[in-house]
């Protein structure tokens, strides 16, 4: 990594061409830009993260750390390439007056005709797609479950907030939970007339499980509490007797249906690396994520 000290965007992206010819490979086939936008004392793991998740996605990965906004701007970056990313990667530190203009920065910094996504890994702006970072990109992550107070409150705001292009981590939770569910229902064909949801008292991603059940079953839902670890059980209930699928340990779960033997099934809690990935997979809308907001604007009125 390359210290810059009192820079410009322009010294950075002359940065990134001076890496990439002393590593021999001009394009490095990077298929996005990915842009971080995190406090000081979260960097490390968020950069950490989308390391892990370019192996998937090679990517252009800027890391924006926004400091104190008063006094004289200043922009100090470390630039690089290598050190287990499979793109270029620059953590960024804005502080005066220039982090009110943080998107001027990295503007210049995005690869030219491919996609942008910019991540929130905790505290997230209201509106992400309002947001001067957030305007720049097709795809907007948050996660709720980081947010650091308010986690219920902060996944209501995203719903009320929520475009073409936003997403949350807490909803990427719970693919292997909808798709357990959904093939369970193919399977026995039978009529839901209820369910329930059981996780943490505040668990972001349990009240969009419940919400996207009563979106597809028109059923009531009720939302119970655990210990944990995130969502513990599921249940459908039906005139031959409940579908369940149980996860106590956050690991394996069980899964009980009528007429049939229990059988465990892995249903491991996945990391924030993963979660990323899932969603930089897709760039354009998701549907049934959009559905499920409009869900939870209703309820919250």
């Amino acid at each position: 990594m390359i210290e810059l000290v009192d820079t410009t965007s322009a010294k950075i992206a002359a940065e990134f061409v001076r890496g990439r010819k002393k590593a021999g490979s001009p394009a490095m086939g990077m298929v996005m830009t990915l842009v971080i936008v995190v406090p000081e004392e979260d960097a490390e793991d968020a950069m950490k993260a989308a390391r892990e998740a370019s192996h998937e996605h090679p990517a252009r990965a800027l890391g924006v750390i926004l400091g104190d906004a008063r006094g004289a701007g200043q922009i100090n970056a470390q630039v690089g390439t290598g050190s287990g990313w499979t793109g270029e990667t620059a953590v960024i530190r804005l502080k005066g007056e220039v982090v009110k203009h943080a998107a001027s920065v990295v503007l210049p910094l995005l690869l030219p005709d491919s996609p942008v996504a910019v991540w929130w890994p905790t505290t997230a702006p209201e509106d992400p797609a309002a947001d001067p970072l957030g305007a720049l990109a097709q795809r907007r992550i948050t996660d709720a479950a980081a947010a650091p107070r308010g986690k219920s409150t902060a996944l209501h705001v995203q719903c009320s907030t929520y475009v073409k292009g936003n997403t949350d981590l807490a909803w990427t939770r719970i693919t292997p939970w909808r798709a357990l569910l959904a093939a369970a229902l193919d399977q026995h064909h039978l009529k839901v007339t209820g369910a329930s949801v059981t996780a943490e008292r505040i668990s972001p991603s349990a009240d969009l499980l419940a919400a996207w059940l009563h979106d597809n079953l028109r059923v009531t839902v009720d939302r119970s509490t655990s210990r944990g670890p995130g969502i513990t059980e599921v249940v459908l209930e039906t005139a031959e007797g409940p579908i369940r699928i149980s996860r106590p340990d956050g690991k394996l779960a069980t899964y009980a249906s009528p007429g049939k033997p229990d059988r465990p099934i892995a249903l491991k809690r996945r990391g924030i690396p993963e979660l990323l990935a899932e969603e930089l997979r897709r760039l354009d809308e998701d549907d049934v994520y959009a559905a499920v907001t409009k869900r939870l604007r209703k309820a919250g009125k």
